[in-house]
């Protein structure tokens, strides 16, 4: 009996050793694109753009503030502290910070401790009381990686987890950016609306004194008459546009619309210069692709967690105790008992469920593999459609802004021919609506611009530090 405890030490030392024999594969970040495909080394739609070298680990910074619109700024600092979006993700990730924990506690032994009273008695017996005390031990070597797995597994999706985060937060302020920026839009058409009914007004009263004159015939006055009543009506639209524009930032910043107040206020058309990065870097910003390839982690993890499933499990356990009929003598030396166990559990069969097992896991890794690929070219794709729109937008608008131009003269043309009694008034009501739209399509493309811009920003991952950049480009 005397080589008990020696041998039982010397089974624990050897589950001990054992628990370095892990199953699972060694994690190897995959390639971002299929096997033979290198990643370019410059955008398509990147000519006469500046040069950067953006990566994950600089500080993006306020990017809204490229704007230079105060009240943007304002609006998206609330976002992070208020949306419930970005709060749902921030619980999600908490959720997966204590899951993770959860698993690393399982590589450490479970302590217990217990106590009892009993009284127990019947017929002529007298009645007997009994008292226990017991601290107990387990432990579960991790003999072959399982446990290690799925704290890696784990630790990963949490990875993962920071990363849709940072997604939430990203997409919350481009989605608040671009309303906001449809709001500002939608003021200063309502503006210039307003100032072409007052022109609309007088042209109709200078077209009842012609009628009233009999200098021109009644179907001009109804002409105004119906071109005044159109511009009316479209102002009204733009107001209920601007009404769910407004709803929709209340909702974005965590208030209620009834609320929520966002005053008329000059619009500033500023769209910042985004410098741009080599496709390479795109992989160290945008959160999405983080995360899948935190997914592609977690997913190999699952492999080992799989594959120890073909080998046995070890236990281990202790128990130090007293069970006496007196309290005082729960904690008597003399008459506590102990006890240690080693166990081991080896599945025989089981109708291939582990090797079924395996196959799913080796399964989901390629699909998330190919999910991870698929995000990092859509990442391209649409920083790609991002360059282009942004080209596009800004030759669009110097083109709208010399249509806007010769279609204002004509407009002031065609009226005064029209009081002279040179042209009719279809011509007048032609050159007049075409001019509105000249600068309604201005407006527009403005605003195209800003939100493609932020669409840029989002693709890029983020916004960035001019600084910072010029240091990594050292």
């Amino acid at each position: 009996m005397r080589h008990t405890v020696p041998t039982r030490l010397t089974l624990l030392a050897l589950a001990a050793a054992l628990a370095g024999c892990a199953v699972g594969p060694a994690y190897e970040r995959p390639d971002p694109l299929q096997a033979g495909a290198a990643l370019p080394g410059t955008y398509k739609e990147a000519e006469g753009w500046v040069p950067a070298a953006p990566a994950d680990a600089l500080e993006r910074g306020p990017w809204w503030t490229l704007f230079e619109d105060p009240e943007l700024d304002r609006l998206a600092r609330q976002v992070e502290a208020a949306n419930q979006n970005v709060a749902v993700a921030v619980a999600n990730y908490a959720q997966a910070r204590a899951l993770v924990a959860q698993q690393r506690a399982s590589l450490f032994p479970v302590v217990t401790l217990g106590a009892g009273a009993d009284r127990a008695g019947g017929g002529e017996r007298s009645a007997d009381n009994s008292y226990r005390l017991q601290i107990g031990a387990s432990w579960e070597p991790d003999v072959f990686g399982r446990l290690r797995n799925a704290v890696t597994g784990a630790e990963a999706s949490a990875q993962a987890t920071a990363a849709d985060l940072a997604s939430a937060v990203l997409a919350a302020q481009g989605e608040l950016a671009i309303n906001y920026f449809s709001l500002r839009q939608t003021d200063a058409q309502r503006e210039m609306l307003a100032s072409t009914i007052e022109g609309y007004e007088r042209v109709l009263q200078i077209t009842s004194n012609r009628f009233e004159a009999g200098i021109a015939a009644r179907s001009d006055v109804l002409q105004a008459q119906t071109q005044l009543a159109n511009a009316r009506s479209d102002a009204l639209g733009l107001q209920n546009q601007r009404a769910q524009l407004e709803h929709a930032i209340a909702v974005l910043v965590g208030q209620t619309p009834s609320t929520f107040a966002l005053p008329p206020a000059p619009w500033h058309v500023s769209v910042p210069d985004v410098p741009v990065g080599v496709p390479s870097t795109l992989l160290q910003r945008r959160p999405d692709i983080a995360a899948a390839e935190r997914d592609v982690a977690a997913a190999n993890a699952d492999i080992g967690i799989a594959r120890s499933a073909y080998f046995p499990n070890f236990g281990l356990s202790a128990n130090y105790g007293n069970t006496t009929s007196r309290v005082g003598d729960l904690f008597s030396a003399s008459a506590a008992a102990w006890s240690f166990g080693l166990s081991a559990a080896q599945t025989i069969f089981n109708a291939g469920a582990t090797r079924a097992s395996v196959q799913g896991a080796e399964a989901r890794h390629q699909a998330t593999v190919a999910r991870y690929r698929q995000v990092v070219l859509d990442a391209f794709a649409a920083v790609e459609n991002g360059l282009s729109a942004t080209r596009v937008l800004e030759q669009q608008q110097q083109l709208r802004a010399e249509a806007a131009e010769a279609a204002g003269l004509v407009e002031e043309q065609i009226l005064n021919r029209y009081k002279a009694g040179q042209v009719s008034y279809t011509e007048v009501v032609q050159a007049q609506v075409t001019a509105l739209n000249a600068r309604r399509s201005l407006v527009q493309v403005q605003a195209d611009r800003q939100t493609a811009a932020v669409s840029l920003i989002q693709s890029l991952g983020g916004g960035w530090q001019e600084a910072a950049l010029a240091t990594a480009a050292r």
